[in-house]
């Protein structure tokens, strides 16, 4: 039987308040009308196997159970098993007295994921799963690994919501869209994105997902002149194009490190004539910024310069000094990182033990590379 229900204002607020006294308050952050944790459990890397099934498991249930009630997966990670042991973590929660309203569960769709293990011949499963059944056809499939049409995005949303259990699902990222701009004209990649966000509005209105977004790696990233650049403005207006002015596009997710601060650091969005940074444009438009990568696949987790340890005191490790560079940002609701060990959870989320640092602190680091 499928879990019913949402995340909510009162169910997400009821989380955090488990915490009072123990978390300082402003490691939770209110977006998009729910409380969200400023640091959130990521579900991407591991083995297609049932250990790391079973890691993957436990390491969400001690994440929630430590404060962090933002949980985040896509389809095709590990070949859609991460959805399939955050479903069971989601189970066993319910049994530990934590309430689906008090968690916001978010999905991803549009690569082209295997079910379980790798198949022996991809292009013959891509052709036999997708193609034959009528689910999209050979042109709407761009680079060999991703679609948007709204009949095959509708088609992996009732797939997640199997694999997680659930009635509905409170994000969903529309899923690395860019993988198709310089392999589509602009007009077909514009006409292909306002019929996926209109796919997602109609989802929406069945109650399916509560909102919906664009989960990218580098197209709001990237200088103006690259093939594969998004202006968010543009992209709120094919949103409101699909959905009206009260559309459901609230979320965007790119990276944000100590090795990639593009949304903090470019101002490559336009906004009533000007440019500005990505996060001061999601700001403007009241867009929710979740941000992955946080420590760069475990690469900023060690060998930080000192002023790193210098801005973020009161931290014993450089993936926890990572950490709190993002959760710190000014415009950041959430910084993901992934986290199937339960030391790990334990580590990283020791970080919300500390408040992020002031502005005052934070922006010493500027001060230093400006000096």
């Amino acid at each position: 039987m499928k879990i019913s229900g949402s995340a909510t204002k009162e169910g997400t607020a009821r989380y955090r308040k488990r915490f009072d006294g123990k978390i300082p308050a402003e490691h939770f952050r209110q977006a998009q009308g729910v409380w969200m944790s400023s640091i959130g459990i990521g579900t991407y890397l591991g083995n297609y196997d049932d250990a790391t099934d079973q890691e993957y498991h436990q390491a969400t249930i001690r994440a929630v159970e430590s404060g962090c009630n933002v949980i985040d997966s896509a389809i095709n990670y590990r070949l859609q098993r991460s959805e399939r042991a955050i479903g069971t973590a989601l189970k066993e929660l319910a049994t530990k007295g934590y309430n689906r309203n008090e968690i916001v569960v978010a999905t991803k769709g549009g690569f082209i994921p295997y079910d379980g293990t790798p198949p022996k011949d991809a292009r013959g499963y891509i052709e036999e799963t997708f193609i034959k059944s009528g689910l999209a056809t050979a042109s709407d499939i761009v680079s060999g690994c991703h679609c948007m049409t709204p009949k095959y995005l509708r088609h992996q949303l009732d797939c997640s919501l199997r694999n997680l259990d659930l009635e509905c699902i409170d994000i969903y990222y529309l899923h690395n869209p860019e993988t198709q701009l310089g392999k589509i004209t602009q007009e077909e990649f514009d006409s292909r994105l306002v019929k996926a966000f209109e796919g997602l509005e109609s989802a929406a209105s069945a109650g399916k997902i509560r909102m919906y977004g664009t989960a990218t790696w580098n197209c709001f990233r990237n200088p103006v002149d690259a093939k594969d650049y998004l202006a968010l403005a543009h992209v709120i207006e094919l949103a409101e194009k699909a959905g009206g002015k009260d559309h459901r596009f609230k979320v965007i997710q790119l990276p944000l490190n100590l090795g990639m601060s593009e949304a903090l650091s470019s101002q490559n969005q336009p906004l009533h004539g000007h440019q500005h940074t990505l996060l001061e444009a999601a700001q403007e438009f009241g867009i929710t910024v979740m941000c992955s990568a946080s420590v760069l696949q475990g690469q900023l987790t060690r060998n930080l310069p000192p002023i790193i340890h210098e801005t973020f005191t009161g931290l014993e490790t450089d993936g926890q000094r990572a950490l709190q560079f993002v959760r710190s940002t000014p415009g950041v609701t959430t910084a993901l990182v992934g986290m199937k060990q339960q030391k790990h959870v334990d580590e990283n989320l020791q970080t919300a033990h500390i408040a992020p640092a002031p502005w005052e602190q934070y922006s010493k680091l500027f001060q230093h590379e400006s000096s």
